[in-house]
């Protein structure tokens, strides 16, 4: 039963990256390199989860969630992240998200969270500021937001 579901799951997700490595190649110009290199991880991880279910040699039931109020948790966190991007802008919800979702998920060690969110932070600025050049929503704070330059 298990086995079959994430052969399934699996090949869902396969499907979906290869479906967005497709559009995205049609995409002009390097606006598509993205999203074709996300495609293709989901297609990657999507075929390593087949991998590993044709692979498994007891088919044996186990339990969804471990913890479901911790999934609820990290559910309702990722909807305020969402609601908060545009408001608040992209890198400071980001950096609030990976603040907030390990101390609501009972991970206590702050300065570990200092430094994996300030890492984090630091990355994403990296990939879409420095090396794509694609431009994320405008921080609160940010003076190009209230009609400045």
């Amino acid at each position: 039963m298990e086995r079959g579901q994430d052969i399934a799951l699996g090949l869902l997700f396969a499907g979906l990256g290869l479906g967005a490595a497709w559009q995205a190649a049609s995409y002009s110009g390097a606006g598509g390199s993205y999203p074709m290199v996300l495609g293709l991880f989901l297609t990657l991880c999507g075929s390593l989860v087949i991998l590993r279910a044709a692979r498994a040699r007891a088919d044996v039931a186990r339990r969804l969630v471990d913890v479901p109020g911790n999934m609820t948790k990290a559910l309702a966190a990722s909807i305020a992240y969402v609601a908060l991007v545009v408001p608040l802008g992209f890198y400071t919800a980001s950096a609030l998200l990976m603040l907030c979702l390990p101390l609501l998920l009972g991970f206590r060690r702050p300065l570990y969270t200092l430094v994996v969110g300030a890492s984090f932070i630091v990355l994403v600025w990296l990939v879409f500021s420095v090396v794509l050049e694609k431009p994320l929503p405008a921080e609160l704070w940010s003076v190009s937001r209230f009609g400045g330059d």
